[in-house]
């Protein structure tokens, strides 16, 4: 019999944090239909004319403060956690790594797939809450290559991961190090995405209309909702450690142009905070497992900063999933049962 194949599949990182590779970083990135999801032309000159052009060199100067001498984070974390799963899962399984963006690509791992005669593929995209612009676009793509090849075999897919025990305990267990009790509040910041994007989500038409607070619990309308999983990673999280509904706030980072995007913004919990008197913060980013930009630069670095000239003290990031052993064990669950 032939190899099982399990594909793991992270967002991307450019190939170095020079301006010309973070520029086709993003190009790429921007340009996918489901990133910004308006009209081809209208994407085009905005992505092409306007956003590359002026905030690659921005962006490149990001990358540089993150960038060390193994590369990337993102991407060594990402091809650390498939080296240990490939060795969890030993000969019987063919493990591939690609990056929707930029390299390893998808295209090339799925061919070293075909080439190794794997007789199915599990596909992982390494995003725990389920949202089109992330996971749903890794599907498609592999859904895209894989149905032009002659033979094709079975292939499954993991949506998403968002209360996997192990991914919940890992979570708990970074934190664990930093004594929550001691902190005055804690931040679960999930990576934003527009509102528009959520409202296309709910196939009802109605039930994101009817509450500011339609997330916080999940049912089967919002089963698939990027924000309703994030509040329940959440809420996971926190019961794991006995942090109290009042303890913490679910908000979101990252957002680009003017339209509304998920609320609360990560930026306005941070000065509503600071308004009561809070002055330590604890900052979880569920919505990775590999610390990139998001984590080691903006939560890290300038809501630090922002927290602190705004009158508080201190905001401590949890380091993300990473290389923790338990997330391995997750992930080779995952490759195994789905």
């Amino acid at each position: 019999m032939g190899k099982k194949g399990v594909l793991l599949v992270n967002l991307g990182t450019p190939d170095s944090p020079a301006v010309p590779d973070v520029r086709k970083y993003l190009d790429q990135f921007l340009m996918d239909e489901r990133v910004i999801d308006v009209p081809a032309l209208n994407r085009a000159l905005l992505v092409k004319g306007i956003i590359v052009p002026f905030r690659s060199p921005k962006t490149a100067k990001l990358y540089r403060e993150i960038w060390d001498e193994k590369g990337s984070p993102l991407l060594y974390y990402s091809k650390v956690q498939a080296a240990m799963v490939q060795e969890k899962l030993g000969a019987d399984y063919h493990v591939e790594l690609a990056m929707r963006y930029q390299n390893p690509s998808i295209l090339s791992a799925l061919e070293k797939m075909k080439a190794g005669l794997v007789e199915n593929i599990r596909v992982i995209p390494l995003f725990p809450q389920y949202a089109s612009a992330s996971t749903g676009s890794v599907i498609q793509l592999v859904m895209e290559i894989v149905s032009k090849w002659p033979t094709i075999p079975p292939v499954s897919f993991v949506n998403s991961f968002h209360d996997h025990d192990l991914v919940i305990e890992t979570f708990a267990e970074n934190a664990r190090k930093y004594d929550p009790a001691t902190y005055d509040h804690v931040l679960f910041s999930f990576h934003g995405l527009p509102e528009r994007q959520l409202l296309k989500c709910d196939h009802t038409g109605h039930h994101c209309l009817k509450s500011s607070d339609c997330c916080e619990e999940i049912s089967d309308v919002n089963k698939f909702c990027y924000s309703a999983q994030g509040h329940e990673t959440a809420k996971l999280i926190a019961a794991k450690l006995g942090i109290a509904r009042t303890d913490y706030t679910v908000c979101f980072q990252s957002r680009l142009g003017k339209e509304p995007w998920v609320q609360p913004y990560t930026t306005d919990v941070l000065k509503r905070l600071a308004a009561e008197g809070k002055k330590r913060l604890l900052v979880f980013s569920p919505a990775f497992v590999a610390d990139c930009l998001e984590t080691l630069y903006e939560i890290t670095v300038e809501y630090h900063e922002e927290f602190k000239g705004l009158g508080g003290e201190h905001v401590q990031l949890v380091e993300s999933l990473n290389d923790h052993p338990k997330f391995i064990d997750a992930l080779v669950d995952m490759a195994v049962n789905g």
